[in-house]
């Protein structure tokens, strides 16, 4: 068959994980300065801190909200779910949602249980969201938004709480009103970042938690030989980063950075004019002085971009900021202040190694080849081959279901909802230049390297370009198709 002849050709491409890759048309020529976020950018941590942070978020609402003691009785579950989620507040619905607000049937879930699709067509009167009803341009639910997007890697503690919480009172039948659960949650969670739970856990036992501590060293030195400038602005405190950047980099770790703002309050500090730098000590003593110089060597407190912008000079494209969070650390940089910006985005080694296997390659191109016959013998022909074609769109279901639970059985691929990109993904092509594994992947770039984006056809392109098998292709599998018994469905 034809989509014999393409495997071959795909399973050579396979994709390197350790590649930057480019949204945007990006030289590394023209970068001067580069910023960093600290948490899950120059520091890594292991799937130890996601189940501390969920263990102490499910005690305080315990001991302080005085939930069920039964519910320790959940622990953390790990790859239960996904970055970019979406959480309905009233309704209590965990859910994947494409780049058109469509959500993805059967990955909506409520407590730890899938909900039926037809349940969901009727909650939400079919599968579109409203644009009302999204969450707001941070992934809040605020201001009459009833959905929220869990963006960064620290909040999959978060969701597995609220699921686990949502699991004990249905099960026990408890009545309960879903926007003080997800309120709640929300709280105690926060809690274990504000009152500092977390970082003393942290600092106590580095080995255990932080991880990748070599490759970020390297990167830091390749740029500072290189004469690069370098800043850090992140929302952990001092004495957190101070500690986790000796275990990184060393003591001397200051010394590759020309300023270091620490409790940005991020992404308050890219919009909020009102708050002025203030000087920290390496004690954690503030100074009331007023800033008029940020130096190298000093440790300084929340402030703001325009602020920064004044006393720093480093504007437009010349800067490079890297940041996990799409919203919080690279959205306004990208929209008001034309900062070029990075996106670190750890789940995507996992993904293109699943998407190298011989499995995977396997699945889509009999997938792809799949929906091209049934698009092209959709009409016109007679009843049995009719009915060979209503197998096959059976068939194609059930193939993309199991493609995605390749990536996650409940949730799928961080990037798509079967064909479509997921919100999450649109949102990363939209606010990063550039998105890659980790910070490591610089060290296989030189400093004159011009990022390129991939031309892929828009839908009224592909049938212009060659390497565009359908087009082509579909042609060959139609005429082939004459031939063929239609009482026999098609397998690779």
């Amino acid at each position: 068959m034809a989509s014999f002849a393409l495997i071959p050709v795909i399973s050579k491409n396979s994709v390197n994980p350790n590649t930057i890759f480019a949204n945007n048309e990006m030289s590394l020529h023209d970068i001067e300065i580069y910023g960093f976020d600290y948490d899950y950018t120059l520091a890594f941590y292991s799937r130890h801190l996601h189940t501390l942070i969920f263990n102490i978020a499910r005690d305080i609402l315990i001991q302080e909200h005085r939930y069920p003691e039964g519910l320790r009785e959940y622990e953390y579950i790990p790859n239960f779910v996904v970055r970019g989620l979406h959480y309905d507040v009233q309704k209590a619905l965990l859910m994947k949602i494409d780049a058109f607000h469509y959500i993805q049937l059967g990955t909506v879930y409520r407590g730890l249980h899938p909900v039926p699709d037809k349940e969901v067509i009727a909650m939400y009167d079919g599968c579109h969201v409203p644009l009302e009803n999204m969450s707001d341009f941070y992934g809040k639910s605020s201001h009459g938004h009833t959905m929220k997007q869990f963006m960064d890697i620290f909040s999959l503690p978060e969701m597995n709480l609220l699921c686990c919480v949502n699991d004990y009172f249905m099960k026990h039948n408890i009545d309960y009103e879903p926007v003080h659960l997800y309120k709640d949650v929300k709280a105690a969670i926060g809690d274990v970042h504000v009152k500092g739970i977390m970082y003393r856990a942290v600092e106590a036992d580095m080995e255990n938690y932080i991880s990748y501590g070599e490759q970020t060293h390297a990167v830091l030195k390749k740029l500072y030989e290189d004469g690069k400038k370098m800043f850090l602005i992140t929302n952990s405190p001092f004495d957190f980063v101070d500690r986790g950047m000796n275990y990184i980099v060393g003591k001397d770790w200051r010394d590759l950075f020309d300023i270091v703002i620490v409790q940005a309050d991020k992404p308050g500090f890219f919009n909020d004019r009102r708050k002025p730098f203030r000087r920290v000590t390496d004690k954690g003593v503030l100074h009331w002085d007023r800033i008029h110089k940020l130096e190298k060597g000093k440790i300084y407190k929340q402030g703001n971009l325009y602020e920064f912008l004044r006393l720093t000079g480093w504007r437009g494209s010349k800067v490079l900021y890297f940041g996990d969070h799409i919203y919080s650390d690279l959205a306004d940089l990208t929209l008001k202040h034309g900062w070029r910006t990075g996106a670190i985005i750890p789940e995507l080694r996992k993904e293109i190694k699943i998407m190298n296997t011989e499995q995977y390659v396997h699945l889509m191109t009999w997938l792809q080849g799949l929906t091209g016959l049934i698009e092209h013998m959709q009409v016109g022909w007679d009843p049995a081959s009719q009915s060979v074609v209503q197998e096959w769109i059976k068939e194609r279901e059930a193939m993309r279901s199991q493609t995605k639970d390749i990536f996650n059985s409940q949730f799928g691929s961080l990037f798509r909802t079967y064909h479509n990109p997921t919100y999450f993904s649109r949102r990363l092509s939209r606010f990063a230049d550039i998105y890659m594994a980790s910070l490591s992947c610089l060290l296989n770039y030189d400093f004159q390297h011009t990022f390129f984006p991939r031309r892929t056809p828009l839908q009224h392109e592909s049938p212009f370009w060659p390497e565009q098998t359908s087009a082509g292709a579909l042609k060959i599998w139609v005429l082939d198709m004459a031939d063929l018994d239609f009482n026999c469905s098609l397998h690779i």
